[in-house]
């Protein structure tokens, strides 16, 4: 019956998340070149509010739990596993305040309303795998504004998709060469639950009645042991909540 309903209902959700994304390619450029940082910052927050609300469409939920006393203006890298295309509206939205920077493909950098403009000037770091000196260099520059601007990173340390939800070895490397230039940002752990069965047909039809969950784990301080070491424990806890 779900994946019935999606038949019907994905083509409403999916004109209205790609209707977001043509109405807010102007609004961030004007707000960018107009106003700066701080106002573009406040359209890419409007813009992911309004993609994950098309997932309402589909009588999906979206639930954030959050327990955690995160330090506003301490950076921190916040890092997810990774379920689907899905996760990254609502992990934008809900880190908002600490002007969270994602490391993405830089395929993605062209090509898509919004979002390719976003990933160009919103300050993150987009990486071309095929090029390690390229990555670093990313890398490294976002490490850096990290540092002096008292924001934070996202990633995906599994390196890709988990199409059923199990989660993947996390891959350490980027987190650390982000601690070598900032060796004071906090580590957050997110369980990202149940994002890849709103997907699990493709991208049609989308799934519906699917309960979502992002929930902030407890942070670990950087420097208590090697990268390594704290990322597998990020793991683990991760593992311990999405099974």
């Amino acid at each position: 019956m779900r994946k019935f309903l999606g038949y019907i209902l994905s083509p409403f959700a999916i004109s209205a998340f790609f209707l977001v994304l043509v109405i807010f390619q102007p609004i961030q450029w004007i707000s960018y070149k107009a106003f700066g940082y701080s106002a573009h910052k406040k359209s890419v927050d409007a813009l992911n509010f309004c993609l994950l609300s098309t997932y309402y469409i589909l009588f999906n939920s979206v639930k954030f739990i959050n327990k955690q006393n995160l330090p506003q203006g301490r950076p921190m890298i916040i890092m997810a596993n990774h379920q689907s295309l899905i996760d990254i509206p609502p992990m934008i939205y809900f880190f908002r305040k600490y002007h969270a920077k994602f490391i993405s493909k830089i395929e993605l950098a062209k090509g898509i309303p919004s979002i390719s403009y976003n990933l160009r000037v919103g300050g993150g770091a987009n990486i071309d795998r095929k090029d390690p000196r390229q990555s670093i260099t990313e890398l490294v520059k976002l490490g850096t504004r990290m540092k002096e601007n008292g924001w934070s990173a996202m990633i995906f340390p599994e390196g890709t998709r988990s199409k059923d939800g199990h989660v993947k070895t996390f891959q350490s490397a980027g987190i650390a060469t982000l601690l070598k230039k900032c060796p004071n940002a906090l580590l957050v752990p997110v369980a990202i639950d149940k994002s890849w069965e709103m997907v699990r047909y493709g991208l049609f039809p989308l799934n519906t009645f699917t309960a979502m969950t992002w929930e902030v784990l407890e942070p670990i301080e950087p420097g208590t042991a090697p990268v390594d070491e704290l990322v597998k424990l990020a793991e683990e806890r991760i593992r311990q909540k999405v099974g």
